[in-house]
């Protein structure tokens, strides 16, 4: 039986996702959500399909990537296999990669400049495919990473909608890593709140039961399902 993507997964999957189901329900229940409100995003990056398919098997339909070339190599054939997943690219995005990205996934996470604006409008237009798209808020506004900062963030929305016509969903951010993630959460859940955005992708692995407890729609977990990463072959 197919699930959708927010139908909770049953008690006995495989490795660490009966877990992680576990206590999205339990943190759901406890902010007084609807556990179909939160949807998991299985992290697969650096992972080849035979770590895959036992995810798959249990009955998870959404996965993440961080690279469009390392989806490209193995996600086409795992989605004709297996029809009804959903592949989101939660790391960033080349303009040159737009249009292999537009292409092969449902959502876009890193929505954060102009470029990227300019040339996922044309693929868009060119393709006819709509993916889900977020704008990334850099909110610690740490210069290594990428995103929009949070003074900004109103002003590119509103450029994302009126000047290239793009449809944003929601928004997405990765808290600084020595810093408590609940502040950073709470801004960029005001920040979608201001601009009319119902979706926050928001929480990972470490963190992800207090996104969901400051309003997270998707969460992406990758550790705590796979266990400890591989590093992937050139």
């Amino acid at each position: 039986m197919t699930q959708s993507p927010t139908t909770p997964l049953p008690a006995d999957s495989p490795h660490g996702l009966a877990a992680v189901e576990r206590e999205i329900a339990h943190a759901c229940k406890e902010a007084r959500r609807d556990r179909a409100s939160v949807t998991l995003i299985a992290v697969s990056k650096t992972f080849a399909a035979d770590a895959i398919l036992p995810i798959i098997g249990a009955g998870q339909r959404v996965f993440g990537e961080n690279r469009v070339q390392e989806a490209k190599g193995k996600w086409p054939a795992l989605t004709q296999a297996h029809p009804g997943l959903q592949l989101h690219l939660i790391g960033p995005l080349q303009s040159n990669k737009a249009k292999e990205a537009v292409a092969l996934f449902d959502a876009i996470h890193s929505v954060d400049r102009a470029s990227i604006c300019e040339a996922l409008a044309k693929e868009i237009k060119n393709q006819g495919k709509h993916p889900e798209l977020f704008v990334q808020i850099n909110t610690g506004e740490e210069p290594q990473k990428a995103g929009v900062a949070p003074q900004d963030a109103d002003t590119f929305i509103a450029a994302c909608r009126d000047t290239y016509g793009l449809s944003i969903s929601g928004l997405m951010c990765i808290p600084p890593v020595d810093q408590a993630p609940a502040p950073h959460f709470a801004l960029c859940a005001k920040i979608a709140a201001r601009n009319g955005l119902t979706n926050l992708s928001m929480g990972m692995s470490a963190d992800f039961a207090v996104a969901i407890q400051m309003g997270a729609t998707h969460v992406r977990v990758g550790s705590a399902i796979f266990g400890t990463r591989t590093v992937p072959h050139n």
